[in-house]
Order: C-alpha cells, then sequence, then structure tokens
C-alpha cells in the first residue's frame, strides 16, 4: 500500500523529489500513469510518485487534473499527499495547492517553496534564486513560462482566493489559521525545523518542492536499507532539450572540453517527416560512430551560438510558443527512441522535463526506478525498455555548475558509480 503520494508538475521534478526518499532506502516508483492503482502488489512502493504534468497546462486543467488525483488518493486510503512544486515557482501553483485543498478537504496546507542546496530560498515572503529574487534571474526571462513575481503571496493569488499566509523563522510557534501557509526557509537547518514544528500530522498534507522533500522521509520514517547502484556504461549520451540559459553554459563548457556536439537545424527538430527520412538514418549512423569513438556525444536543439535559425523558422511557420516547444520535445524524443532501437548502448542523460516526457511516451515507458542524486538535482534512475534495462540521468534546465557534465562524464570513466 502507498504510504506517501507525491504529485509532481513535471518529470524532472518527479525524479529529483522521488530519488530523496529512494536514497534513503524507500521503495519508490515514479510512473506517468495517472490511473495507477495504489493498492496494487505486483511492486511493492512505500512512496509513489505521479508525473502529472501540469506545468504547461491552464490554471483550470491542472486543478482538475490535481484535484482528481488526490481525491482518488484520499479515497484509497494513502496517508500522506505532498504536492510537488517548481524550485523556481514555474507552473499553476496556486490552482494545484488549491486542488490539494479542495480534495483533501482541509482548510491550512503547509507550502515550503524553498531548495536551499541549490541557493532558492525564501526570505520575507520574497522567492530567491542565487541570491537575485526570482522574477530579475534567469527564469523571468524564460522564453515559455517566465516568473513575473517574487514576492510568494502575489503570485500565488494569481491563481487563488484562498487566503496566503506568510511565516518568517522569526516566528516559530505561530497558530495556522486557515490558508496556504507561506514559510521561509534559508538553510537546511530551517527545513528541518520547519518540518519537526508541523510534526507528522501537520504534514498529511504539504506542498514544495524537492528541497523539503529531503526531510519529510525521516520524518515519515520513510527509509530502509540504501538501494544498491548498477553498472552504468560507460559512454554518455546527451540529449538536450533546454532552453535554460544554465543548460546551454554547461553544453557551451563541456564542447570546449571535447565533447562532440551536434545542434539540430530546424528542420532536424521541428518536422517530424526529417525523422522518418533516409537523412535521419544516415545521420544517426554518424552519431553512433561519434559516440563509440569519443564515449561522449551531445544531441542539442538550441542553434549554435550567434545564430538565430530557430527564431527566423518560427516567424516563417508562423508557429506559436507551445507549438515550438512541443515540436522540438516530439522531434528529439523520436531521435532518441531511434538511437536506442538502432542498439545504443549508453548511459543517457536528459535536460528537461518536456523531453524526458516525451521520450517516455514514445517509448511506452510509464514507470522509473530513481536510485541516486549524482549531484544536487542530478537524478540516476532506470527503466525497462524493449526487454532491456538502461540507466539514465536527468535533471532539470536551470539545475547545476558550469562544468557538471564533465565532472559526470569523469566519474562514468572512472566507474566511480559501478558497484
Amino acid at each position: 500500500m502507498v504510504k506517501l503520494l507525491i504529485i509532481a508538475d513535471d518529470f524532472t521534478g518527479a525524479l529529483d523529489t522521488g530519488v530523496q526518499f529512494a536514497a534513503k532506502g524507500a521503495q519508490t516508483l515514479v510512473v506517468t500513469d495517472l490511473n495507477y492503482d495504489f493498492h496494487t502488489e505486483e511492486h511493492p512502493v512505500d512512496v509513489l510518485v505521479m508525473v502529472a504534468e501540469t506545468r504547461h497546462l491552464s490554471p483550470r486543467k491542472a486543478y482538475e487534473m490535481v484535484y482528481n488525483t488526490a481525491k482518488r488518493a484520499v479515497e484509497a486510503g494513502v496517508r500522506y499527499l505532498y504536492k510537488k512544486t517548481d524550485s523556481a515557482l514555474r507552473g499553476n501553483i496556486g490552482s494545484e495547492l488549491t486542488a490539494l485543498m479542495d480534495a483533501a478537504e482541509v482548510d491550512t496546507l503547509p507550502f515550503i517553496p524553498a531548495f536551499p542546496k541549490i541557493n532558492r530560498i525564501t526570505q520575507e515572503g520574497i522567492h530567491y534564486i542565487d541570491g537575485i529574487p526570482v522574477a530579475q534571474s534567469v527564469f523571468g526571462q524564460d522564453p515559455f513560462e517566465p516568473i513575473l513575481y517574487s514576492a510568494v503571496a502575489e503570485l500565488l493569488a494569481q491563481q487563488t482566493p484562498v487566503p496566503i499566509v506568510l511565516h518568517s523563522r522569526r516566528e516559530k510557534g505561530k497558530k495556522l489559521p486557515p490558508g496556504i501557509q507561506v514559510f521561509d526557509a534559508e538553510t537546511d537547518a530551517d527545513l528541518e525545523d520547519i518540518s519537526k514544528e508541523l510534526g507528522p500530522q501537520g504534514l498529511r498534507f504539504s506542498a514544495g518542492c524537492a528541497g523539503f522533500a529531503t526531510v519529510l522521509a525521516e520524518l515519515l520514517d520513510l527509509t530502509g536499507p540504501a538501494p544498491q547502484m548498477p553498472k552504468f556504461v560507460e559512454p554518455l549520451f546527451i540529449a538536450c532539450g533546454s532552453v535554460n540559459p544554465v543548460t546551454i553554459l554547461q553544453m557551451n563548457t563541456a564542447e570546449k572540453a571535447g565533447f562532440p556536439r551536434v545542434n539540430l537545424n530546424p528542420v532536424q527538430k521541428l518536422e517530424r517527416t526529417w525523422v522518418d527520412s533516409e537523412a535521419a538514418d544516415e545521420a544517426i549512423r554518424q552519431w553512433m560512430v561519434q559516440v563509440k569513438e569519443s564515449q561522449r556525444f551531445i544531441l542539442d536543439v538550441n542553434d549554435p551560438e550567434g545564430t538565430e535559425d530557430t527564431a527566423d523558422y518560427v516567424r516563417a511557420h508562423e508557429l506559436t510558443s507551445e507549438e515550438l516547444r512541443v515540436k522540438i520535445s516530439n522531434n528529439l524524443a523520436a531521435l532518441m527512441k531511434k538511437l536506442l532501437d538502432s542498439g545504443l548502448k549508453a548511459t543517457l542523460l536528459c535536460t528537461g522535463g518536456d523531453t524526458l516526457m516525451a521520450l517516455m511516451q514514445a517509448m511506452e515507458v510509464t514507470a522509473l526506478k530513481p536510485l541516486e542524486e549524482m549531484a544536487t538535482g542530478v537524478v540516476a534512475t532506470t527503466f525497462d525498455y524493449r526487454g532491456n534495462t538502461y540507466h539514465m540521468i536527468s535533471k532539470s534546465g536551470g539545475i547545476g555548475e558550469e562544468n557538471l557534465l564533465i565532472e559526470l562524464a569523469k566519474q562514468l570513466s572512472s566507474k566511480a558509480y559501478w558497484r
């Protein structure tokens, strides 16, 4: 029986939250099937993470999806529910927190948006990324979903009539009036203090990002023997579906260090007919040779630095930003599937939740097992496809230091993660 259900707004977020429990020994599964049977005995699961993919939906549709999932879980007797939100406050947070409250029939909901390990903190109700108010950070410039408000209460108020109650760390022991309770947190110690202050009963229904999930496992006694890491295949194949400047910098740094890199042109990443063409088959053969020779490879949806080929294509074909996002994710996923079907044997690294979701859908894979973090927010997982087990590393676009890809390649080549 599932003890904790986590409803995540995107795939990479589902994995970096679920892995917090898996690393502590809880039986954890990440699924894309929102009709998953909470009573199934096929796989013993303590923590179930459902990928709701609500980030790009309308607020109303996001509400309905979270409400229906949470209501079904409550009726099935799942004891704890956690609404996983984005650590940069992207998505339909206000409507989704309201949906959880309505489904659980509660009038208070703790919300802890901070993730101190990656320098995302909440101070006096303002959310900061690397010391910069989130609306002024790179997330405020996102081409698909820019953050317009740094004040958490102001952001939530755009989508919910529920009162917002702010809690400074100087106000411990404060009684919780009705509403969404937004807690400041600047350190991991703050997260632990909040969890102890609220206790298991106060956290039956709660919300936040992967940051607060790190303390929930211990508090809710969702622990066990640490999972054993499998043997990773040494070649590292990177599928970059993120346009975040953090990821682009990582790709540029890796290329300068000698990683072969292919930037897909607009036809390759936006026209499905190309994926099914002989030209694509030939390109895949060439990429496979490069992977074998170099033991690392980047397939990137971003334009080469200094060019605007995609912007020109979008204007010429009058594509909306949503059409652009979906087409790129689907084409990159279709190319990755063809690579695997062609015999690619490598550790995959996937950046961006849209890309990961599209890849799983293309392969008709509905479940992944998170294993361990290789760095903060960088998650090792395993999944089965056509009778083979594959190992994958995932991260969201805004996660990681500049030299992350180089360090991951070193870990694989040194067999540091072969056990």
